[in-house]
């Protein structure tokens, strides 16, 4: 299976430079799964010769826009489309009202004629608490992280935990650098994905690159930092990391090893 990096920049993604932190896993076969879907989906997928489609999994991770926001372009565009069928949506059960009420409704539920749900665009999977969900072969184990604390409840997201002929891998999502709390998920893990933020004025709701500096150097040399913002980028490498993921860069997984291909422009 491939990994590819439709953009690996975060939600103040500049210019066609660089994409939303979107990923697209493929099978040998052929077989997709588009993991978070933001706004410039459109554009991410038509760089790699792709378009809505040829997306028929899909899996959201939270509700912020670069990674729910252009869920709407795929769920009426194939709707209207007689050549597809409803895609396969999966994400935690916790989120699944959310998607649907605080976020898509709006321009989503009046139809000419009827009243959509989320399940008139898509074929819903919700994951209970603990659980996964399997594709192709390879099993998912969701793992809630903190992303948003507004100090009265919290906004979670959820990072994936899964295996491909071997090979652990940590995808974080959007994640505030809580060590402790995933030490498990990266102790396990043979390559991990980390969100890693580069804002000269730290939000607070992502890992930032000046704390996971300071992250064990086991740790750091399995690890490739995506989800950062626009303009020059420390050496990561001299820091002791994999380094920062390109957009469009593709990773091959097999058995106990990872190689990293030159980004797909």
């Amino acid at each position: 299976m491939q990994l590819t990096f439709l953009g690996s920049g975060s939600a103040f993604t500049v210019g066609a430079d660089n994409f939303q932190s979107n990923m697209l896993l493929t099978t040998a076969g052929g077989r997709r799964l588009l993991i978070d879907c933001g706004s410039d989906i459109r554009f991410s997928l038509y760089s790699v010769g792709l378009s809505y489609f040829d997306i028929t999994d899909i899996y959201i991770s939270h509700l912020h826009s670069d990674h729910v926001g252009g869920l709407e372009y795929i769920g009426f565009t194939r709707k209207y489309d007689p050549r597809c069928e409803c895609p396969h949506l999966y994400l935690s059960k916790e989120l699944t009202s959310e998607l649907w009420e605080r976020t898509l409704s709006g321009g989503m539920r009046s139809l000419e004629g009827d009243i959509a749900t989320l399940d008139s665009f898509f074929a819903v999977h919700p994951v209970e608490r603990g659980g996964g969900f399997a594709w192709e072969g390879v099993e998912f184990q969701l793992v809630r992280v903190v992303h948003v604390n507004n100090g009265f409840f919290l906004m979670p997201s959820y990072g994936l935990f899964f295996e491909i002929d071997g090979t652990k891998i940590f995808l974080t999502t959007d994640a505030q650098n809580q060590y402790g709390r995933y030490q498990e998920y990266y102790r396990r893990a043979d390559t991990i994905f980390q969100d890693a933020e580069t804002a000269m004025r730290p939000t607070g709701i992502h890992a930032h690159y000046n704390d996971l500096r300071h992250l064990p150097a086991d740790l750091k040399r399995k690890m490739w930092l995506y989800h950062y913002q626009p303009g020059p980028l420390p050496d990561a490498r001299a820091d002791g990391f994999r380094g920062f993921v390109k957009r469009g860069q593709v990773f091959d997984f097999s058995l106990a090893t990872i190689s990293a291909h030159k980004p797909v422009r």
